[in-house]
């Protein structure tokens, strides 16, 4: 139904020149009364008239408004935070019943926020500030908090984890993600010599170090080196032995298999295979 919609003429904030004449077009948009809601909610549920549900739409785009401003102080461009709402919108009234008692607008404002907070949580910071459920509540709960009291103290921080059912721990790491700020991996060059560096200057991989690959490169030639003169020097049946016990891709060949092809007992292909590990192992530690 989302995409029916939003294909038949449904407003989008911008596509009206400017946020203020979306707002203005959609709070001109008439009410519903509780007759006609149920009426509308009817047609769509029992004969999936896509009219009814575009009405039922329409008449709740200025709710969606209110509830976006809201969210006004997360930085996050409100034209945006409306079109996610009013896709929350299009979820309630797709999942409305008229039979259960209450009005639509009551019913949707849990879907509309569902849908601005998912929008705000992958879009406020780079880094992810909440990933489970419990965090999220955190999240927001936080924030509120915070425009209130600003640092908390330590009373406070057991107040807000008690009430929210969270460590107090998790509250402090909540509020430093708040607080924190993104910053850029490799900032331009400035040139003033007080500037801050930006990390790209400080961060020090260890893994990309030449000369520790180098070395390690060199290490692995080394063994690689010192293994094939190790099977040089076995003998054919000791290097055949050990090449399709330990060295072949296809499969490691058992030693009765080996004893059969060789005519001896399955002990005397493990004390072969075991004097020619010991002769290699002598190799690589010469």
């Amino acid at each position: 139904m989302t995409n029916a919609l939003m294909a038949n003429n449904l407003p989008v904030p911008g596509a009206l020149g400017s946020l203020d004449a979306y707002i203005a077009a959609v709070n001109r948009i008439p009410m519903l009364t509780l007759e006609e809601e149920q009426s509308l909610a009817r047609r769509y549920r029992d004969e999936e008239d896509l009219d009814a549900a575009r009405q039922l739409v329409l008449s709740h785009l200025r709710f969606v408004v209110h509830v976006a401003r809201g969210y006004n102080g997360y930085g996050l461009p409100m034209g945006d935070l409306i079109q996610e709402g009013n896709i929350g919108l299009m979820k309630a009234v797709k999942r409305f019943d008229p039979d259960l008692g209450v009005r639509l607008v009551s019913f949707a404002v849990h879907w509309i926020r569902a849908e601005m907070h998912e929008f705000i949580l992958r879009n406020w910071r780079i880094v992810k500030v909440a990933t489970t459920k419990a965090q999220r509540k955190l999240f927001f709960n936080l924030r509120k908090a915070k425009k209130r009291l600003g640092w908390l103290n330590q009373d406070e921080v057991e107040t807000v984890a008690r009430e929210l059912n969270v460590p107090a721990s998790e509250v402090r790491e909540m509020e430093s993600r708040l607080s924190g700020r993104d910053v850029a991996f490799d900032l331009p060059v400035d040139a003033d010599d007080d500037a801050i560096p930006a990390p790209v200057a400080y961060l020090e991989d260890h893994g990309a170090d030449p000369g520790v690959r180098l070395e390690q490169e060199t290490e692995e030639v080394d063994r690689i080196e010192r293994l094939q003169q190790g099977l040089a020097r076995l003998d054919a049946r000791s290097r055949d032995i050990l090449r399709r016990r330990w060295l072949d891709g296809d499969g490691k060949a058992t030693l009765q298999e080996l004893a059969d092809e060789y005519g001896v007992s399955a002990e005397r292909i493990r004390q072969i295979e075991a004097q020619a590990m010991k002769k290699i192992k002598a190799q690589l530690l010469a």
